[in-house]
């Protein structure tokens, strides 16, 4: 750990914690008196760490709105608002999908290299949104983007974000036959991919829709294109993180999914305690 006021290496753990009972520390240079939380997302907080990222996990993952996590909590004797997850959301939920979004950088195989984009529509500000999405052969996520018109501008963004994610072009892009992807493709990942329009052939994304459409119905739309961005990525990049099948229609017994479920997910609460 280094000092949040000097950035000095020379920090000493004290031997007394926090009211809340965090580790403190001290800068041998500057003599600065530091904690845990010091300098990080959740410095104000006054719940602990686990039970923060605990309620942005649930938040993400299931389908619970805000108040029913602060009802949950409160049968634990943890009170607080439905404003309060809200706020966490809005501070551990980029760092959750900007971290895991750097883990999948660069991996997969050969299914990899053919991609499958598509775009479903949800509303913010009582108007409709387009999300960009793209899975690869094996239903990976490729990446997503919310954008708030349907036109070259936003496919051509949507290929280079989903190229610097994926680390590499893909070899054939399948999409549903929009008239904005053939020279987005070429412009942007190059002339040498093969571009398919098949409505049949893109049906494993259209039912991968169902998991973003799924989450956010009981939601009744976002107030606001940050806060709608913010929550369709993050939580396209969990459930691609705690999804445990490798390739579609693959068969994992019960115990191995407990096992893989409760690693990742204990990964995740990490990735979220530590931002």
């Amino acid at each position: 750990m280094r000092c949040v006021g000097c950035g000095s290496a020379a920090v000493t753990e004290r031997p007394e914690r926090t009211a809340r009972g965090c580790r403190r520390f001290r800068c041998r240079d500057c003599g600065r008196q530091s904690n845990e939380r010091s300098g990080g997302r959740l410095n104000r907080a006054q719940y602990p760490s686990d039970v923060v990222a605990l309620v942005v996990l649930w938040r993400l993952r299931y389908r619970l709105t805000l108040r029913d996590l602060a009802e949950m909590f409160l049968q634990r004797g943890i009170v607080f608002s439905h404003e309060a997850v809200r706020d966490w959301e809005a501070k551990l939920a980029p760092a959750l999908a900007g971290e895991l979004r750097q883990r999948r950088s660069g991996k997969g195989g050969a299914g990899r290299r053919h991609w499958h984009v598509g775009e479903t529509y949800l509303k913010v500000r009582g108007r409709w949104a387009y999300l960009y999405r793209a899975i690869d052969r094996d239903g990976d996520l490729v990446d997503t983007m919310l954008s708030e018109r349907r036109d070259m501008a936003a496919a051509r963004a949507f290929f280079r974000s989903a190229k610097a994610a994926t680390g590499a072009a893909p070899e054939r892009v399948t999409t549903d036959g929009h008239g904005s992807y053939p020279r987005a493709i070429r412009s942007t990942l190059g002339r040498r991919v093969v571009h398919r329009t098949s409505a049949f052939k893109n049906n494993g994304l259209e039912q991968d829709h169902r998991g973003v459409k799924g989450r956010i119905r009981c939601m009744r739309g976002f107030k606001s294109f940050a806060s709608a961005e913010r929550f369709c990525r993050s939580h396209d990049e969990l459930r691609d993180f705690l999804r445990l099948r490798t390739r579609h229609n693959e068969h994992v017994p019960a115990d191995r999914r407990r096992r893989l479920h409760l690693r990742r997910a204990t990964t995740a609460l990490a990735i979220l305690e530590a931002a």
